[in-house]
């Protein structure tokens, strides 16, 4: 079948050479946070969940595997998660390593914690379009919006608007690890493939079409189990700041990435696993829930709250460890707000 002409840029998303565009030496500057947050939109994230194996045993027993996330969670006025697995009763599992399929009877739990999903990654195609098909159904019955993922390639690459407070916010995603052939088509379900010219194109769209105050993409991308985000995240990063992005989340990685800030705007490399059982190192063990403080300027202030996830691949919250953007002192606790 042949693909739309803008989807048909070959070769940009595998420019691992692409050339730092000069890394900012801004840095996070920290701030004592408010009581009231009346005033802002707060938008939590959490980074990959994998409702297949324990955590979905959990479920069935009637446990909440998100438990020890349930305050933080409620008090945000968006709440997003990177779903990293089907969830469905149909389909194959295809020919990798690793494949998730999670029951539906996982989405009330799902529901209770979270207002929306990120689809757009290398497992939510691991059952075929049938399974991810049917996703498609059973996410919206639940309550559950999505976005990164479609019936078709329009709908994949389409923005989530979420308005909280008189704020529109837009919520994009994308994948960048293989396999593609769980890119969305122009008459297949799928997710949204990462192509520059395409996630510029969108971006822009979001606002001028959508009429978004703040534009926020969720990338799936960088390699596993690296420290540092390689050159081709902060290349697509800044473009996609220069192209009007708000704030950059990512993940994939498996592990917690460096803190980047582009024309005063964050970005937040990979935040890590949320739920998972397939971990192999410490690592992967340590992860961070985004929390973002937003205004119709953008992000006000932000903060990385510690998880520890055991053995079993169930998250608990860690307020003795520090992060880059959450600190206790005798000052008090502090975030960090971006900086030009």
């Amino acid at each position: 079948m042949k693909r739309p002409t803008l989807n048909n840029v070959l070769g940009l998303l595998l420019a691992g050479t692409i050339a730092l565009l000069g890394h900012s030496a801004a840095v996070a500057q920290p701030v004592p946070p408010t009581k009231d947050e009346s005033g802002w939109v707060t938008l939590v994230f959490a980074g990959d969940i994998v409702l297949d194996d324990v955590a979905g045993a959990m479920i069935e027993r009637g446990e909440d595997p998100f438990g020890g996330f349930r305050d933080f969670f409620a008090k945000a006025d968006i709440r997003i998660g990177n779903l990293e697995c089907v969830v469905a009763t149909t389909g194959s599992a295809g020919d990798k390593n690793f494949t998730f399929r999670a029951h539906p009877r996982t989405l009330p739990v799902l529901k209770r914690h979270f207002d929306a999903l990120a689809l757009a990654n290398n497992h939510s195609g691991d059952y075929g379009r049938e399974a991810f098909a049917e996703m498609l159904t059973l996410l919206p019955a639940a309550g559950l919006q999505y976005f990164g993922g479609g019936r078709n390639l329009k709908e994949a690459h389409a923005p989530l608007i979420m308005e909280r407070k008189g704020l529109r916010i837009a919520l994009l995603s994308y994948n960048e690890f293989m396999p593609r052939s769980f890119e969305a088509d122009f008459d297949a379900p799928g997710i949204a493939w990462s192509e520059d010219e395409q996630v510029v194109a969108d971006i822009r769209a979001a606002r001028a079409l959508h009429r978004a105050d703040l534009v926020i993409p969720v990338m799936h991308w960088g390699w596993e189990n690296e420290l540092v985000a390689n050159n081709r995240q902060r290349s697509l990063a800044r473009r996609m700041v220069d192209a009007g992005a708000d704030a950059v989340i990512g993940g994939h990685p498996h592990v917690t990435q460096d803190i980047d800030y582009h024309q005063g705007k964050p970005i937040v490399y990979s935040v890590g696993n949320f739920v998972m059982k397939e971990t192999d190192n410490d690592d992967q063990r340590r992860a961070w829930v985004l929390k973002l403080r937003l205004s119709a300027q953008g992000v006000q202030a932000f903060e990385t709250r510690a998880v520890n996830i055991d053995l079993q691949g169930i998250p608990t919250p860690d307020p003795t460890r520090a992060t880059p953007c959450w600190r206790r002192g005798e000052a008090g606790t502090r975030l960090c707000t971006p900086t030009d």
